[in-house]
């Protein structure tokens, strides 16, 4: 019988079973991959470089889980972190969201599918606002889970939510009358 999380989390904590944290990691890294993928416009090396610096730092610091929030909450703030500040120490200049939308953006390229072109339009939103929409959309997280996962006001959350829809709906708006995809 497989050991749920928060058995695997336990044993993690108590004895540094790296077996338990290898199994955490194998339920939760294709879910992270992806969401870091759509925050990244889809720069799949980035992506992956966070999610391991996700899970490095996860494991450092497993022992500050206080299990008061899911342990996928717990480690998609992390995540945010570690995007947040890979995004922080970029220069304007040397934006890889910029150079994937000049490659990507704005082509009629069919070859791109709705995930891609939905991690151009997102790619554009500020990092916080990006992570908010791309949790709601995409890991139908509540409201109430993103303000604990990226450590902000409710009200916040819910801000960037209703006007990042907006903005994604002029955005994509391509793929509903056909031109897109």
């Amino acid at each position: 019988m497989p050991l749920d999380e928060q058995d695997l989390v336990r044993r993690v904590v108590t004895s540094h079973d790296r077996h338990a944290f290898g199994e955490l990691v194998r339920q939760h890294q294709s879910q992270l991959r992806y969401s870091l993928r759509q925050l990244t416009g889809w720069n799949e090396a980035l992506a992956d470089d966070l999610a391991q610096e996700t899970f490095i730092r996860a494991w450092k610091s497993i022992g500050q889980f206080r299990g008061d929030s899911k342990f996928f909450t717990w480690l998609y703030r992390i995540a945010y972190n570690c995007f947040a500040a890979h995004h922080r120490g970029r220069k304007p200049e040397e934006s890889a969201d910029d150079e994937f939308l000049e490659q990507h953006g704005g082509t009629s390229d069919h070859s791109i599918d709705l995930h891609r072109d939905f991690a151009v339009a997102l790619a554009q939103f500020p990092p916080q606002q990006r992570m908010a929409l791309h949790l709601h959309l995409h890991r139908e997280m509540t409201h109430e889970e993103i303000a604990e996962t990226l450590d902000c006001p409710l009200g916040t959350v819910k801000s960037h939510i209703q006007r990042g829809r907006e903005k994604l709906q002029e955005k994509l708006s391509a793929w509903r009358t056909g031109d897109g995809g």
